[in-house]
């Protein structure tokens, strides 16, 4: 299913939300500049949860909780991760406010990154993205707004309305499939299914820490 629009107006314009798709697009774009070199640049800054396990008091070891989250292995990757936050995001800053939002997308990435590397802690694959934090989003607008409603193209012919706690929950539950599945299969490919689960828990449990001071209202 893809996501093609939501129902709810943004009432500010989503300045961080714009920011972070620059940011990505751009540090996308520098991936894709660095030619053969970026194998070596995902290694360092991609999460690779066996090098924390080799090396537990390196403060390095630590850097990619934050830098994986910039970082994508593909235009599909990154213009995917970017889309959604397009439609989410900017319904969640508008209850968060500019500084608060940023700070919720880093924890939940955060969050994302260390519950990948707590199911799969001696993984020496790099995981990369912002699907994450992006996750965290979704699950904050699965809470504020599960009463939207989100235009959805279902390949190759469909185009229907569904409520977005219907979408949004549909997708939560088929990480959750597949990050179980993997883990009964011994393998999880090349998708980090449980750095989605915890960004969406996360951003479910943790919402309401971040909304504005003047408690505009989102929907019940």
């Amino acid at each position: 299913m893809i996501p093609l629009r939501d129902s709810t107006p943004s009432r500010h314009f989503p300045v961080i939300t714009v920011l972070l798709i620059l940011i990505n697009l751009y540090i996308f774009y520098q991936e894709v500049m660095l030619g053969p070199a970026l194998d070596s640049a995902l290694s360092v800054f991609g999460l690779v949860p066996a090098r924390i396990e080799k090396y537990p008091y390196d403060i390095f070891s630590y850097l990619p909780f934050l830098s994986s989250m910039f970082l994508h292995g593909s235009w599909m990757h990154v213009i995917g991760n970017m889309w959604t936050l397009w439609l989410f995001g900017d319904n969640v800053e508008d209850q968060m406010g500019k500084g608060r939002f940023l700070l919720f997308y880093l924890i939940c990435g955060v969050i994302a990154a260390l519950a990948h590397y707590l199911v799969n802690p001696g993984s020496n694959v790099p995981v990369v993205g912002a699907s994450g934090a992006v996750a965290g989003i979704m699950g904050a607008y699965f809470i504020m707004f599960r009463q939207a409603r989100v235009l959805t193209f279902i390949p190759p012919f469909f185009l229907i309305t569904i409520p977005a706690w219907v979408f949004l929950g549909f997708w939560a539950l088929s990480q959750l499939y597949s990050g179980t599945a993997g883990l009964l299969t011994d393998g999880g490919g090349q998708i980090a299914f449980w750095a989605h689960v915890g960004g969406f828990a996360g951003g479910m449990v943790l919402f309401k820490l971040f909304l504005r001071d003047d408690k505009e209202s989102y929907q019940l």
